[in-house]
């Protein structure tokens, strides 16, 4: 009998949760960037062998919102730890477990509140970036602050039955461990995706994702949440991807001089899609597309 289940992950902004994804699936399937809230919608990555299939559910950053997309993330991320098998909530090794992560592991305690439901693990990140001593301490602050936000909370028994993991979801490091236990939690069921699907995200929001990724590295903090890709237009060897931003200043940033920026996204954008395509960027200016809820809707936040 097969295996087959979801296991979530959530976590505040730059934790490394794409990068985990990534890694424990095998493959690319989330965008990664040093910018907060790269991750906007909720992408599943799919790890099938010896017969268990885990999705797992990549999801954006828990964050205090300052506008109605970022509200909206908060509540794709929640929503995704909803009805899963577990809950991979990821705190970093060498920061302190700040106001932010305690609100990610009140959300990890809630959902798994009751004992048939999700399995709830708390993961440790970026062990690479600090010392043995410093992964330990932070597993010690992470045991208290889940016991504390479990007795405040009255979810003394969701924080009881956290599972605790230390890895590096850049080298892989402790990883294996991770897949194991996550492994065993999957319930009997059959595949709920094909063997070799790596990933259920549209081929046409995939590319997208890759412009916008490489907008985000480029224009470093200046304009990564001012930024939306779509593609308007898909024929291929031709996609046309239009880029939004939210002043007219910002197009201008976006393009580069001389349309460098721009020409150099295309570049790397295009080395990551099969051969012979030919990749088309467009700038237009949306005002205030973030903090507009009838703009948010049409693009399908």
């Amino acid at each position: 009998m097969t295996k087959s289940g979801f296991a979530a992950i959530i976590g505040r902004p730059n934790v490394g949760k794409s990068t985990l994804l990534n890694q424990v699936v095998g493959t690319k399937v989330s965008i990664t960037s040093p910018s907060p809230n790269t991750t906007r919608q909720a992408i599943r990555g799919i790890l099938t062998h010896d017969e268990v299939q885990i999705i797992f559910v990549d999801t954006p950053g828990i964050h205090r919102p300052k506008t109605s997309l970022g509200g909206r993330l908060n509540d794709t991320a929640r929503a995704a730890a909803d009805g899963v098998d577990v809950i991979l909530a990821v705190v970093e090794a060498g920061k302190a477990i700040g106001p932010g992560d305690r609100n990610v592991i009140a959300t990890l305690l809630e959902n798994a509140k009751h004992p048939d439901g999700p399995r709830p693990v708390l993961v440790v990140n970026k062990m690479d970036r600090t010392s043995r001593d410093g992964v330990a301490a932070q597993l010690m602050a992470a045991h208290e602050a889940v016991s504390e936000i479990g007795q405040d909370k009255g979810l003394q028994g969701a924080a009881a039955r956290v599972e605790y993991f230390p890895v590096s979801a850049k080298t892989g490091e402790g990883t294996d461990e991770l897949i194991a236990y996550v492994r065993q939690a999957m319930p009997e069921s059959p595949y709920l995706f094909g063997e070799d699907e790596v990933s259920d995200v549209p081929e046409a929001m995939w590319v997208a994702e890759l412009v916008r990724e490489q907008l985000v590295r480029k224009t470093k903090q200046e304009l990564p949440h001012s930024i939306h890709c779509r593609v308007s237009e898909f024929e291929w060897p031709h996609i046309l991807v239009e880029i939004l931003v939210e002043r007219e200043s910002q197009k201008g940033m976006v393009i580069g001089k001389g349309g460098q920026l721009l020409k150099d996204v295309g570049i790397a954008a295009r080395r990551q899609l099969p051969e012979g395509c030919f990749l088309e960027l467009k700038v237009s200016v949306e005002p205030g597309w973030q903090k507009r809820d009838d703009i948010l809707d049409r693009l399908g936040y």
